[in-house]
Formats: C-alpha cells, structure tokens, sequence
C-alpha cells in the first residue's frame, strides 16, 4: 500500500512549472518560426530613390 500526499503548495508547484514550460515553449517557437519564415521569403527589392533607413543625427 503506497500513501502519497499532495499539499497545496506542492500543486501550485507543478502548476507552475507546467505554465511556465509552455511559456517558454511558446516564446522559442516564435523565434525559431520567424527565422525558418526569413529563411524562404524572398528578398524585398529596395526601390530606387528610396532611402535608405538610417540613423542621422540632427542637432
């Protein structure tokens, strides 16, 4: 006979570390989607007489 005992604290615990895993679950795929998408999107033609951005100091 195995007696277990889960108290409130030890719930939230796991709770916890299973929210937190599919947060940083999510936040990985996002950043591995975006570099998979870069990887076969076409090359955006930057369009003559546009300029370019670039930082300029004005003062």
């Amino acid at each position: 006979m195995v007696l277990a005992y889960l108290d409130a604290g030890s719930g939230s615990l796991i709770v916890q570390a299973l929210v937190g895993g599919a947060a940083g679950a999510a936040v990985a795929t996002k950043l591995y989607w975006r570099r998979l998408v870069a990887r076969f999107r076409r090359p955006q033609d930057s369009g003559a007489g546009t300029p370019s951005p670039q930082h300029t100091d004005r003062t």
